[in-house]
């Protein structure tokens, strides 16, 4: 049977992609997530929304595909090689969403992990406003996991997020568009440990790691959505996911290195014994 009748899995390789951007730095975007990929055992492909010109320091530019040639990369590996988890990055406007999102209800994509990239770590701008509503709308009501940090959460619950007190009614909000289950990354707040949230509907439960004074975070939020995607695919329930994801993102940043003058790189190849 050829793989044009049927797409047929290599035996043992587990198929992750990656439907974001990419950094021209190297620390965030598709590059994050392939080289996350890479460590925890997965096949990592990618649909490149965007290129961007960055550094750690700044965004200087911004250049969208076109959204009917995203969709086009995101059938050719499905319709070929086959897909067992997928997450989105950076979806810049409105037109990609919705490409996206059509071709995640083609190829039946279930495992999907939104990281709504909104902000880059330099503090610039990466989905326009007037993307949000299909964000919300179009995109999270297929996801398995939608996972904004605390500035994210805020916009997407419309509400603010000052304590940790006002997480579950954030999620609850967020919830309520579709996705199965919300994390809440808390690294914003003001607490000795760096604590996640994952809210399924009823219950909410933490995830702990401790906050590593750093300044090379370039890549965090990218890093962590691409190590719970590796782990999906690889067949993790969703609470085990999200554990040893952040367990793999935890040692990055420690090992993490300073690179550039701004937000340095986390280390993704600490697994690796040279």
């Amino acid at each position: 049977m050829s793989p044009q009748d049927e797409t047929v899995p290599v035996r043992g390789v587990c198929r992750a992609l990656t439907i974001a951007g990419s950094d021209s730095g190297g620390g965030a975007g598709i590059e994050a997530d392939l080289k996350t990929f890479a460590m925890l055992g997965v096949h990592g492909m990618a649909a490149v929304t965007a290129v961007t010109a960055q550094n750690t320091v700044a965004v200087t530019g911004v250049f969208d595909l076109p959204a009917a040639f995203v969709a086009g990369q995101i059938h050719a590996v499905a319709e070929d090689i086959g897909i067992d988890a997928a997450k989105t990055g950076m979806l810049s406007n409105g037109e990609i969403i919705e490409a996206v999102t059509d071709a995640i209800r083609v190829h039946d994509i279930r495992n999907l992990v939104v990281d709504p990239v909104m902000v880059a770590k330099s503090g610039d701008t990466l989905l326009r406003s007037d993307a949000i509503d299909a964000l919300c709308n179009r995109l999270l009501p297929h996801a398995l996991i939608a996972m904004p940090n605390i500035p994210e959460a805020e916009i997407l619950a419309d509400r603010p997020i000052e304590s940790a007190d006002d997480i579950a009614g954030a999620a609850k909000r967020i919830h309520a568009f579709g996705p199965k289950y919300v994390l809440i990354k808390g690294g914003h707040l003001p607490q000795d440990v760096a604590r996640d949230y994952l809210f399924d509907g009823f219950t909410l439960r933490t995830f702990d790691a401790p906050r590593i004074e750093t300044r090379n975070t370039h890549g965090t939020g990218c890093t962590y959505s691409a190590a719970i995607t590796a782990c999906l695919a690889r067949g993790y329930d969703v609470p085990d996911a999200v554990q040893r994801a952040k367990e793999y993102l935890t040692e990055a940043i420690r090992q993490s290195y300073p690179i550039g003058h701004g937000h340095g790189a986390l280390n993704h190849a600490w697994p690796l014994e040279w």
